[in-house]
């Protein structure tokens, strides 16, 4: 059992990072083949190389890389370094993907003479990139690092962090290109980018839960906890009303796309089990999101309301 734990691990483990490798692919296609031959502004430290690239000629890949070095260096502190490590290999990963993408794609082959729907193509790109390299731990630098900082202690969407860092740095864009035009295309690239993002976050941190009724459920909340470490079961009693008959019901609530591993254990116990899944709006606590309030004022809050 614990062998199978450790495969099971080391899957997980190697599927983040194919799978943040793969945002970073999308980021980096959206980035050098629509949005940077045609001019149009993007956000973070790939918006200022954008800049730096118009305004100087110097690659993008070369700016982008050592800005996110200095910004890792300040989130080693706060993210971790389990964050940094996947950070730190999605950054290098997609400098190496914008170097060979924009020597392929130097000029605009795409929609060339089509701003608008390129800045459109280019953020849906973009913004399932991020995602990607989001949700599975990682992210692809600049922006990314302080959304993933304000989002660690406060419950502010990561698309808006993001969407209110980089405003300023596409408007900076006007000193080289000299054209609102592009600025505001540039604008249409940041609020789908934002828009993209947290529909993509969002469906990844769904969470479901199951109601189970098996006379097996000691066998079922055994494999469950031993299966997936971060999980637990609860077994509330119960009485059916038709057979008057007590039973255990057992309550596991887990991530989406977890759901299919549940199914899997309840069918190798008990392929007779009574199962109900259902959505949940919300899961916080240990496993799941942690609670973002601003722990300061509820706690003067409530020395107040003691006093009184």
């Amino acid at each position: 059992m614990i062998n199978r734990m450790n495969k099971k691990l080391l899957y997980r483990e190697i599927l983040d990072y194919i799978m943040i490798a793969a945002g970073m692919l999308f980021y980096a296609i959206g980035w050098t083949i629509f949005l940077l031959p045609n001019h149009i502004g993007n956000g973070g430290v790939a918006g200022f190389a954008s800049i730096i690239y118009w305004g100087n000629g110097i690659p993008v890949s070369w700016t982008y890389f050592c800005l996110n070095a200095i910004l890792l260096a300040v989130a080693l502190k706060v993210l971790g370094l389990k964050f940094c490590i996947r950070t730190i290999y999605g950054v290098v990963v997609l400098t190496i993907l914008v170097n060979v993408l924009s020597q392929a794609f130097p000029h605009p082959m795409l929609l060339h003479g089509q701003p608008f729907m390129s800045a459109i193509i280019g953020a849906v790109f973009c913004g399932v990139g991020l995602a990607f390299g989001l949700s599975y731990n990682g992210s692809s630098g600049g922006s990314d690092i302080v959304a993933a900082i304000v989002n660690k202690y406060r419950d502010i969407s990561l698309g808006r962090v993001i969407l209110l860092v980089d405003m300023t740095i596409v408007t900076g864009s006007y000193v080289v290109l000299h054209s609102w035009e592009q600025v505001i295309y540039g604008y249409v690239n940041l609020i789908i980018t934002s828009f993209v993002l947290d529909q993509v976050i969002n469906s990844s941190r769904r969470s479901v839960q199951f109601l189970i009724i098996s006379e097996r459920y000691k066998e079922i909340c055994d494999m469950i906890s031993q299966a997936q470490p971060h999980r637990t079961s609860t077994i509330i009693d119960a009485k059916g009303y038709y057979t008057g008959h007590d039973l255990k019901v057992v309550i596991v609530v887990t991530r989406q796309r977890e759901a299919s591993y549940v199914y899997r254990m309840i069918d190798e116990i008990d392929p007779d089990a009574f199962v109900t899944q259902s959505q949940v709006m919300g899961v916080f606590g240990k496993g799941f999101d942690k609670f973002k309030v601003k722990r300061k004022a509820h706690k003067e809050q409530i020395t107040s309301t003691s006093k009184e």
